[in-house]
């Protein structure tokens, strides 16, 4: 091939291309020929490369061909612009999506934990076997509530957010086993069981909500929805409808993975109240109001903001410019 005289035809086309790439507003009919000469365009690229490898006229066609690919794909949406999508529409909208199964875990939840607790509380075998006397009175005398209060609140807080961010994480993560997420829920379920066995078998059963409730209602909602997360993602894989396996999945992950990142912003807010409300000597009922306030918060922005976005068309998952183009599939 005569690559000085394939320059020579194709200049006028390259400049056109050159022209209509550059062009701010687009006719119908411009955007038809655009598409018309980047095909033109990218079979003299192919020739080009074939004959002569990479030469001067070569890279010029390569840069008219992704000005162009960028005209007619579009540009990749600013990031400070993404964040208020994600929080206001992606986020809820996922949260909005697990709203019954997270309902089904709590229950669950509350069921193991009130069997193992009345079971502890109510045979003294049971209780005996958790440890000696003495050391079970100190926990319910000093332990309990020196857990909250042992370390500075900042430091504290971090520490909870953290391992509790790391446990959500989890639950999402490996949902796809399964088991996974049952297991941290009922594990979860067992020591709370536990803890409140303990505390009302020496009488102190009213200390045990009031420095677990101002904090645990919003903590362990969130292990619920990370836990319903995970299940998801399970479900997603167990039965895909009409969609591959493979191709459920990854739409699962992609919208409830959206759940593991917002959940870390949730605990935050109960890493706070536990570090800085639940040791506070203050009257139970303004801790209480606290957590409550923090719960109801959240509640407000997964049901109603994620209802709206939900009716809106907003699955959580990402647009289809970051996913790629979904197979179609019939019926």
């Amino acid at each position: 091939m005569d690559l000085d005289a394939l320059t020579a035809a194709r200049r006028e086309e390259w400049a056109r291309l050159d022209e209509l790439g550059r062009r701010r507003r687009l006719s119908g009919a411009d955007v038809d020929e655009l598409v018309t000469r980047y095909r033109a365009a990218s079979a003299d690229l192919a020739d080009i490369k074939t004959s002569a490898g990479r030469t001067p006229q070569g890279d010029h066609v390569s840069t008219l061909l992704a000005r162009t690919r960028l005209r007619l794909t579009g540009a990749r949406e600013n990031v400070l612009r993404q964040v208020p999508r994600f929080f206001l529409r992606q986020l809820p909208a996922a949260l909005y999506r697990v709203r019954w199964t997270t309902l089904a875990v709590a229950v669950a939840f509350l069921v193991v934990a009130s069997l193992v607790g009345s079971w502890i509380s109510s045979d003294a075998a049971a209780l005996a076997s958790l440890g000696e006397q003495a050391d079970l009175q100190a926990y319910a005398d000093d332990q309990f509530t020196g857990y909250y209060t042992e370390n500075p609140a900042a430091v504290f807080a971090g520490t909870v957010w953290t391992n509790n961010a790391w446990i959500a994480a989890q639950c999402v993560i490996f949902g796809i086993t399964g088991f996974w997420p049952v297991m941290v829920v009922m594990q979860n379920a067992v020591g709370v069981g536990q803890a409140a066995a303990i505390m009302f078998a020496f009488g102190r059963g009213d200390i045990f909500f009031q420095f677990i409730l101002p904090h645990g209602l919003l903590e362990l909602t969130a292990i619920f929805v990370a836990a319903a997360a995970g299940l998801g993602i399970f479900w997603a894989w167990i039965a895909p409808g009409r969609r591959s396996r493979g191709e459920a999945l990854a739409a699962a992950g992609r919208s409830l993975g959206t759940i593991a990142v917002g959940l870390v912003f949730v605990l935050a807010l109960s890493g706070l109240v536990e570090g800085f409300v639940t040791p506070q000597a203050w009257p139970w009922q303004i801790k209480l109001t606290i957590g409550a306030g923090a719960l109801a918060v959240f509640l407000v922005y997964m049901l109603v903001l994620g209802r709206r976005a939900a009716e809106e068309g907003e699955s959580g998952d990402l647009t289809e410019y970051e996913a790629g183009t979904p197979r179609l599939v019939a019926g």
